[in-house]
């Protein structure tokens, strides 16, 4: 009896323990979705069978899920309107509003060729069964299946609730971003479980691609990452699956950023300022940032850039009363005021301004600035963290602090008398004698940016270590030189594009 009541106990953890492991295993999104496939239908011209399928009557599961369909095509439908008004007003101006090679991306029959068929296609755009257009011209992309065919270098990047992401080099010499639907993402994995229709979740998460490639057309900035084109090819049984090809960028890690110099920081908490700027007066109204986390960005030759738009949205919040017009974050709420024509007035702009503050300002702006600007970039801080100021007069000021800092006028009030005298020593390197600083644009060394020599002079006489330091004829993004800061000048070699300074008296 003894034993048949431990073989039980025994087989019951086991059973335990190998469900446990098939949960781990098996749990959707926890393995990387697999790559886009490299061949299938090309994508000229794109048509997409994204369009809304005719509302079944199985059941009040499938009705369902076609409203959901039908609600995320006509929310992509609003954002093409803005673009055909756009359009129509840049034809009353006078000028061209369209190229002539304009290609649709939801037609009602997509094409099942397999040789590209260069020009446009006139076929009747799908829509819901009202007949609603669904017209959502692009300008020809750059880019598309044909250049997807020759990949290669494939790597997983990252995934989110509805997007698999993959770093790829195309025709051997472009690195790019492919975003296509995750097939074992939340989207679709939490669609499938409650409808069954594979199919019909793929086009319900696919209209948020959809949505995120007009954006990125509409919203041309430095600060947005550009779309590069698209292809449309068959994948998981689905026909003509869509993925995007985009810009690359280097993800956003807040330590790291933490650990870089406070001038590359303080470029970071610009390029946001300006792409709210921009957002705030867009060609399609007041956009605002739903999913607004540091993982919606990236960083493109030290720049940042928002990559994630499928969650923006153009709708200000309607109100009867202030109280109609209320924020809420995790530290603070905000009323903002309902205005005459019954909106809440730029909840858009300072949606997005707040969380700026509260994911970027806090960290990135005060720390180890220079001492002068420090005053500036608190009142900066706390205007944005209270609300006080809005887009226009932020932007104003953080291009105040960049004008300051690149013109040097930062220093004026600075006490700027040497401790100690230098000897020049023209064309010349100090190869080691290296010691390390904090920040540092080199991790073995003390490499920092300074305007002039006389601020080197200052930056040496306050490290007690520092005997000595090399002008580089290396300048950073605000035009300001590299200086390498050394412990001794006892092995000086030549070098045409350096200058030596060298400690003569303490």
């Amino acid at each position: 009896m003894r034993r048949r009541k431990t073989a039980v106990a025994a087989g019951c953890c086991l059973a335990f323990l190998l469900g446990t492991l098939l949960n781990v295993l098996f749990v959707p999104g926890s393995e990387h979705p697999p790559p886009p496939p490299r061949d299938g239908a090309p994508p000229s011209p794109p048509g997409a069978p994204l369009y809304p399928p005719e509302e079944e009557g199985g059941g009040g599961g499938r009705a369902a899920l076609a409203r959901q369909i039908r609600e995320r095509y006509e929310e992509v439908l609003r954002y093409r309107q803005h673009r055909a008004a756009a359009a129509a007003a840049a034809a009353a101006a006078g000028r061209r509003p369209l190229r002539p090679r304009e290609r649709r991306l939801m037609d009602l029959a997509p094409p099942r060729t397999s040789a590209e068929q260069p020009g446009p296609r006139g076929r009747a755009a799908a829509g819901p069964r009202a007949g609603a257009s669904a017209e959502l011209s692009l300008e020809p992309p750059l880019l598309g299946c044909r250049d997807i065919r020759n990949v290669s270098g494939v790597q997983y990047l990252g995934s989110g609730y509805t997007k698999a992401v993959y770093k790829a080099v195309l025709n051997r010499t472009l690195a790019v971003a492919l975003k296509a639907v995750d097939f074992g993402g939340h989207d679709i994995a939490h669609c499938v479980r409650q409808f069954s229709a594979l199919g019909d979740c793929y086009r319900l998460a696919a209209y948020k691609i959809v949505k995120e490639m007009i954006l990125l057309q509409r919203l041309r900035h430095a600060n947005v990452l550009q779309l590069y084109g698209y292809c449309y090819q068959d994948s998981n049984d689905i026909p003509d699956t869509l993925t995007t090809i985009t810009e690359l960028g280097s993800p956003l890690e807040m330590i790291q950023l933490l650990q870089t110099s406070w001038e590359d920081r303080f470029r970071i908490c610009l390029s946001l300022v300006r792409l709210l700027h921009y957002l705030a007066h867009s060609p399609l109204g007041s956009v605002t940032l739903l999913d607004f986390r540091p993982r919606q960005f990236v960083i493109v030759d030290g720049e940042l850039k928002v990559t994630d738009l499928d969650d923006a949205s153009i709708e200000e919040s309607s109100c009867t009363s202030n109280s109609d017009c209320f924020m809420e974050f995790p530290a603070r709420n905000f009323t903002l005021p309902c205005s005459v024509e019954g909106r809440c007035q730029s909840m858009n702009e300072k949606r997005n301004l707040y969380n700026a503050y509260r994911f970027f300002f806090t960290y990135l702006l005060p720390h180890s600035a220079p001492s002068s600007l420090r005053p500036l970039l608190d009142k900066i801080v706390n205007a944005t963290g209270e609300l006080h100021w809005g887009i226009d007069e932020t932007a104003a000021q953080l291009e105040r602090v960049l004008n300051l800092y690149k013109s040097g006028e930062y220093l004026q009030n600075t006490t700027r008398m040497p401790k100690a005298e230098y000897r020049r020593v023209p064309e010349a390197f100090i190869p080691d004698e290296n010691y390390r600083c904090w920040p540092s644009y080199h991790h073995k060394g003390c490499l920092l940016s300074v305007f002039d020599v006389n601020e080197a002079i200052e930056i040496c006489d306050s490290y007690s270590q520092c005997k000595a330091f090399v002008l580089t004829n290396q300048t950073t993004w605000t035009g300001r030189q590299l200086v390498f800061f050394k412990m001794a000048s006892n092995h000086i070699v030549p070098d045409p594009d350096k200058i030596t300074y060298v400690k003569v008296t303490d």
